[in-house]
């Protein structure tokens, strides 16, 4: 006769606090999905918005970094309001933002009303790009907080696949660009109606006073004296007041920490992976190859950059966040010389440029694109993480909108010499491995107050 397991009560516990975290961490999640989809979905509209409005490469620089303008201004903003009104309420705010400027982007009679309405979605955008990564490092145990905040990134590239599916689907039809932006709507309505239902963050409640929720909440998410140990934890933290200003984060003590922070930010920008996600059919197109196959080469794209990001999410807490950005930084800088190197050797009716591209996204999946996120949610400290996250992600969107703006007019100048354009992001690249050999230390396994004790001894 078999014994049957006994499933103790507390491992029932401890699986339903799980499932609670996970399931938490995915609908705050959903905001990286919406940032993803709006990013992505631009580059599908590539070759039917520029004669559809008869834009010159200048023009095209600015109709996709326009929205970037709003990231700055939603990540700005938001750093404030999450520190005073909680991260909860923001997130639907950006939820809503994301809904009517899809709608109103993809039907907008002008192309100065498209341009507005981009701009807004970018709002939303910048919002939910500092907001989901911050929440869910704040819910989250630090021994699965890198796969947590992990979430974020996988659904970013989530999102990132669909809108290519979604600019493939639609292609062949009438007023396709205009289809393209409004499908973002339906991922935009269900984040808004499943923010309403997220529970504020336990450690912003504890810092403004709210113990007794801040408490509750933390014994839905891990065992009560682990929660006491973290409430004890975030109340020794706040040694510094809780009053948060854009002056705090360059006090004597935090200022380096919030400098690294806004480099990291910067750098995964400027790395090269967002021209390839942003002007995949450009970059194609170059290459010599027609409308079908540079949006089939999207959606190849997008399955990379998806399979890839569920692998770093496996290994992520094991691995540790140091290594897997320097190795990154290193193998994005060969790669973009070997992206470089088909250019000028004219390697193009090979399958040596797809296949370049698509080691260099592997690459970039699985270590610069969620450990950064991760990385920037677990270093600043307590007392002014909302607006020190605001000011990282400030400085991503303001870098994101320069590469945006500037590659078209960059590839269109080496119109004979393409291969110079990824030689400068290789370039790029190395520097980045230097810095972050020489700053970043690990983070993996510790809790964000220990985090934030050692970089305030370093």
């Amino acid at each position: 006769m078999q014994k049957q397991a006994i499933i103790s009560p507390t491992y029932r516990f401890m699986k339903k606090q799980m499932i609670n975290i996970v399931l938490i961490s995915l609908t705050a999640a959903l905001g990286g999905l919406l940032f993803g989809f709006d990013f992505a979905i631009f580059a599908g509209t590539i070759p039917f918005l520029k004669p559809a409005f008869n834009l010159t490469d200048a023009q095209l620089g600015w109709t996709s970094s326009s929205i970037y303008m709003g990231c700055i201004a939603g990540s700005l903003s938001t750093g404030y309001l999450a520190d005073r009104f909680g991260r909860q309420l923001p997130l639907v705010i950006s939820a809503a933002i994301f809904a009517v400027s899809a709608v109103m982007m993809g039907w907008s009679g002008s192309y100065n009303i498209f341009i507005a309405w981009r701009i807004i979605a970018g709002i939303g955008m910048g919002a939910a790009s500092m907001l989901s990564p911050l929440y869910i490092a704040e819910i989250s145990p630090p021994s699965i907080r890198g796969k947590m905040v992990s979430l974020n990134q996988f659904t970013i590239v989530t999102g990132i696949l669909l809108a290519y599916l979604t600019s493939y689907l639609l292609s062949g039809y009438p007023n396709n660009w205009r289809w393209m932006f409004s499908s973002a709507a339906v991922p935009a309505t269900i984040f808004f109606l499943s923010a309403i239902a997220l529970p504020e963050s336990p450690r912003w409640l504890v810092v403004k006073g709210g113990l007794q929720k801040g408490r509750k909440t933390l014994y839905h998410l891990m065992a009560q004296d682990e929660a006491e140990k973290e409430i004890v934890a975030i109340r020794s933290s706040i040694h510094a007041g809780t009053n948060s200003s854009f002056r705090n984060l360059f006090s004597k003590d935090i200022a380096r920490i919030v400098m690294i922070g806004m480099a990291v930010a910067v750098f995964q920008q400027i790395s090269g992976a967002n021209i390839v996600f942003a002007y995949a059919p450009l970059i194609f197109e170059k290459a010599g190859m027609d409308v079908s196959n540079q949006l089939f080469q999207q959606i190849l794209i997008g399955f990379v950059n998806l399979l890839f990001t569920v692998l770093a999410m496996q290994i992520i807490d094991k691995t540790g966040r140091r290594k897997m950005m320097t190795a990154g930084a290193l193998g994005m800088c060969l790669l973009l010389l070997l992206i470089s190197s088909a250019f000028y050797f004219n390697w193009l009716d090979g399958p040596w440029l797809s296949l370049f591209t698509l080691l260099f996204i592997a690459v970039y999946a699985t270590t610069l694109a969620p450990v950064t996120w991760v990385l920037i949610a677990e270093i600043f400290p307590n007392r002014v993480r909302g607006m020190a996250m605001s000011a990282a992600t400030t400085m991503l969107w303001l870098a994101c909108f320069g590469v945006a703006y500037i590659f078209p007019i960059l590839i269109g100048h080496f119109k004979q010499n393409v291969y110079i354009s990824f030689l400068i992001f290789a370039g790029i690249c190395f520097i980045y491995f230097i810095f972050l050999l020489q700053n970043v230390p690990e983070t993996k396994n510790k809790s964000l107050e220990q985090i934030e004790k050692e970089f305030l001894n370093r």
